[in-house]
């Protein structure tokens, strides 16, 4: 009885240090297998991808900014109220409505002047033309000089700027663009290391940036309506 009991039990622990066996070297095929399959996922190469994109302003903003000063309160502000006349009659000149214009600022600085016994009066105005007409403003800023011609002397920082203000239209466009440049990279590093690109690992969109388009810098504080718009995208693809 206790020898048949004995030999069972020596089979059985047989049979589960078999199973354990078998057991321990399946798992450790797998664990292999698995730490083989997650540095290959671990492959990747890390790209950068540019697109551009000329565009035209569509907006165009001017400040003029304008003073005039004397020693009577009232004569000064007569004064630059007639030169706003003056201002809105340019621009009514050349074709803008009235709704264009708008005033941006007034300022006025009184000091005494002791040694003199005079009151010294500087009354300073802004007017502002916003336009979505480009070809028109481009053609007012050049004959600003009508300005000076009717006694208006413009204060420094009353230029033109043009903006572009459709950007979201564009942008999926332009990053569909980027990310397929930074692809063709991928792809030319595969190649030369002997993979394959797989999918993106991940991405982050760069900085959408608007400036003056290549030689269509107008220098001499003159703004160009003419722009490149560019973004660039940073892609991390599987490498297969």
């Amino acid at each position: 009885m206790n020898e048949k009991w004995a030999n069972g039990q020596g089979w059985t622990i047989l049979m589960a240090s078999g199973i354990m066996g078998i057991a321990v070297i399946i798992g450790g095929y797998l664990l292999g297998d698995g730490l083989l399959r997650a540095r290959q996922a671990d492959r990747s190469v890390t790209v950068r991808g540019l697109a551009e994109k000329d565009v035209t302003a569509d907006l165009a903003t001017w400040t003029l900014s304008f003073s005039k000063q004397g020693f009577d309160l009232n004569e000064v502000q007569t004064a630059a109220d007639r030169d706003a006349n003056e201002i809105r009659a340019f621009f009514k000149s050349m074709g803008f409505p009235d709704d264009a214009l708008s005033t941006a600022g007034v300022n006025v600085n009184q000091w005494y002047d002791s040694n003199r016994g005079v009151n010294n009066v500087t009354v300073r105005q802004k007017i502002q033309l916003r336009t979505n007409d480009i070809a028109r403003a481009r053609k007012a800023f050049t004959a600003q000089f009508d300005l000076v011609r009717r006694g208006i002397a413009l204060e420094e920082g009353s230029g033109m700027v043009y903006s572009f203000t459709k950007l979201n239209d564009i942008k999926p466009a332009m990053v569909a663009d980027a990310t397929k440049d930074a692809r063709n990279a991928a792809e030319q590093f595969a190649k030369d290391s002997g993979t394959d690109v797989g999918g993106i690992k991940s991405a982050t969109q760069g900085y959408f940036s608007i400036g003056a388009r290549d030689g269509d810098d107008m220098g001499s504080g003159a703004e160009s309506p003419y722009k490149k718009v560019r973004v660039v995208t940073t892609v991390d693809f599987y490498l297969e």
